[in-house]
């Protein structure tokens, strides 16, 4: 949104939302703690309001507030994000068991990394591009297995929850009403 690369898209999208909802769509997108003032430079509108609905968010557990650095960050509350994305994955049309054997696939694939580079994780990887003797192919070929590998541990995470937590993420139609 403060990019050069903004055009009559960004306008529209402008035009036709309000500053909460780009926020909101900003503070979805974070893959890292970013202060108020930064989410609100990219919803482009005012930091006070951007602060309020940022605050919202947080009492939704939509967002962390960290307040232990120099500057207060906000960042996505992965717990929440891990819950929601498990309801999907139960709600969608995928069986328990085709949701085993993709979790089977993920920590196959794990495994054929740990062996191929005798590593056992993301950063030992990157560790290996440090002596200076692998080519620029190779080197772009590992960056690019470590950041997989780390989107494969994550999902490995979130679908051993689901399959884990299988019947309690079930979709029940059949709700008694509340009573007081």
């Amino acid at each position: 949104m403060t990019d050069d690369t903004s055009g009559p898209a960004d306008g529209l999208i402008k035009r036709h939302t309000t500053g909460e909802d780009r926020v909101r769509m900003v503070a979805r997108q974070l893959s890292e703690p970013r202060t108020a003032n930064w989410i609100a430079s990219e919803a482009d509108w005012s930091h006070e309001p951007t602060a309020r609905v940022l605050t919202r968010l947080v009492d939704e557990g939509l967002l962390r507030r960290d307040d232990s650095g120099a500057h207060t960050t906000y960042e996505p509350d992965y717990r929440q994000q891990i819950i929601q994305e498990a309801m999907r994955l139960r709600d969608s049309d995928h069986t328990v068991k085709e949701m085993t054997d993709r979790l089977t696939e993920m920590n196959t694939r794990i495994r054929e990394w740990t062996d191929e580079f005798e590593v056992a994780s993301p950063n030992e990887l990157r560790a290996t591009l440090a002596d200076g003797k692998l080519g620029s192919d190779e080197e772009a070929r590992r960056r690019e297995i470590a950041r997989e590998w780390e989107h494969l541990q994550r999902r490995i995470r979130i679908v051993g929850f689901a399959i884990r937590e299988w019947d309690f993420l079930a979709p029940t139609t059949d709700r008694a009403p509340a009573r007081n």
